[in-house]
């Protein structure tokens, strides 16, 4: 095997040297946004979810499911939040105040539990849909985990009560020990619900080993290695545990665009992407899609994660936000079409560390279909930014990350691989070095394996520290060329996307990003 990768790089190295002689500025190594990566791309994101039974945790976890081609999944594990909290069953009552029990003239006291299913599943429920989907999943793609290694995954959490972290848990042992396992790299930690099962498993870090003698490099080790992707402190065990006692572990948040998948996306959609939203769009490339597609929430269709719950009214239709209040339940949101969009709150958690050829997982500031993150460290606090503008972001991203959604729909359910559509793939450098004035040749190699048209644009992300304009002469073409500009300094970076789009149905589109340094 070294062989054969060995002799890889050495036919790209002379190619590069034979492009460089031609007048192509190319440096090693090459990557695409497919899977199908040279010998020198990063391994793939280690990452574990932790997530309560809210319906768009779930449709948050279908999607992840059928982009599981992407991570090193380490754990599927079961959360509590404000919201979602199962009690002990012992008839011990909890009370928090402020908490949605006591807020849209709810006036409860304490209580055993809140909004959660008895023999509450929903992480099973979604893998055993995958299961039956994985047949044809493997067919379209070689990098799509084993249904039995991800069920090895699943571990249930703190989810008794609402931020109690005082139980050390199956789930946060599961995170503690993959935390303080010796494999390099980052591990992303997310918290699509409440942070408190994460925050146990570093409760039981520091009692451990907060008395021994290397100590510092435990918590230097623990520091480096985790990122943090919260939907917010659900539960606040980020401000009140995490924040205090581990204040140097990084936090992604969102500090604006990306796509909208949350509650109400479609208010703020642009009129030509709206249909994305509509019914017709969902029932054709989502819920008439196998086990998966009938198992993602809708508008409408007549399911609810816990019977009875008077926040949950998303499985009826017909119906307006007066007749709903009349028959018992919190409208906080207003009511839609049947079969419409619902949400997927938490997606934003990990698009970024998508292997789509963005890069985005490398650096937060990069930007990627989540946006641009902001990474603090627990001591400067927690500030979410959904819903910001950011002028660097494009407006294209929302379609890509649909279409890419819809084609893996279809992949579940398609067992031959010429029947449905996949990625074009792109050859060409990660990082150039010019100096000012400088004119540079990129040339870069984009295929189909299905042999569809593929077309092919350049583009600026403005993300990089020079904020100038580029202007690149022949953007549409797979060699790009473009000149320094005069007024970039040593240490200055220029960031460009090649992005290739094909003709297949749904369309789907790779991107491929050069880091320019100048010198």
């Amino acid at each position: 095997m070294k062989r054969k990768i060995n002799i890889k790089v050495r036919t790209q190295f002379a190619r590069a040297i034979y492009l460089m002689a031609a007048g192509f500025i190319m440096l090693l190594p090459f990557i695409n946004c497919t899977g199908k990566a040279s010998a020198q791309m990063q391994e793939k994101p280690r990452i574990i979810v932790t997530c309560d039974p809210e319906l768009d945790d779930l449709n948050s976890l279908i999607r992840f499911l059928l982009h599981s081609t992407d991570f090193r999944i380490e754990g599927l594990v079961y959360a509590s939040s404000q919201f979602h909290w199962k009690g002990d069953g012992k008839g011990t009552v909890s009370f928090v105040p402020g908490r949605e029990y006591t807020r849209n003239g709810l006036h409860l006291d304490s209580m055993e539990s809140w909004r959660w299913a008895k023999d509450e599943r929903f992480i099973h429920d979604a893998v055993e849909a995958y299961e039956e989907a994985y047949p044809n999943l493997k067919v379209h793609h070689h990098g799509y985990p084993t249904p039995e290694y991800l069920k090895s995954k699943i571990r249930y959490g703190n989810i008794e009560f609402d931020g109690d972290i005082s139980k050390v848990t199956p789930g946060s042992e599961l995170i503690k020990s993959v935390i303080l396992d010796d494999v390099p790299g980052t591990l992303f930690i997310t918290a699509w619900g409440g942070a408190g099962t994460i925050a146990r498993a570093l409760k039981s870090i520091r009692e451990e080993y907060e008395n021994a003698s290397d100590w510092a490099g435990i918590r230097e080790k623990v520091s480096n290695k985790v990122i943090l992707c919260l939907s917010g402190d659900q539960d606040d065990t980020y401000a009140g545990y995490i924040k205090p006692n581990w204040p140097d572990i990084a936090l992604h948040q969102p500090a604006g665009g990306g796509v909208g998948l949350a509650y109400n996306a479609q208010v703020f959609a642009r009129p030509e992407h709206a249909f994305y939203y509509e019914p017709e769009w969902i029932r054709e490339n989502i819920s008439q899609r196998g086990t998966l597609g009938a198992l993602f929430r809708v508008w409408g269709d007549g399911k609810q994660m816990v019977e009875g719950d008077i926040f949950d009214y998303f499985h009826l239709s017909g119906y307006t936000a007066d007749e709903l209040r009349e028959m018992g339940y919190i409208v906080w949101t207003p009511p839609r079409e049947k079969g419409s969009w619902l949400a997927e709150g938490d997606t934003h958690t990990f698009l970024n560390l998508l292997d789509n050829g963005l890069r985005a997982h490398e650096d937060p500031t990069y930007g990627g279909w989540s946006g641009r993150h902001r990474e603090t460290v627990a001591s400067e606090g927690f500030m979410m930014g959904f819903g910001r503008a950011d002028e660097a972001m494009p407006d294209n991203f929302f379609p890509a990350a649909q279409n890419e959604l819809a084609a893996r729909f279809k992949w579940s359910v398609t067992p031959r691989y010429e029947d449905a559509n996949h990625h074009p793939e792109i050859d060409a450098p990660l990082s150039i070095s010019a100096a000012s004035g400088e004119k540079v040749n990129i040339k870069a190699t984009v295929t189909d394996p299905d042999n569809d048209a593929v077309s092919v644009r350049w583009w600026q992300f403005k993300v990089g520290t020079y904020n100038g304009n580029v202007v690149i002469e022949n953007p549409q073409s797979a060699l790009a060329s473009f000149t320094v500009p005069g007024d970039a300094k040593p240490g200055d970076t220029i960031h460009l996307i090649l992005e290739a789009t094909d003709n297949g149905s749904p369309a789907l589109t790779c991107y491929h990003r050069v880091i320019i340094t100048v010198i």
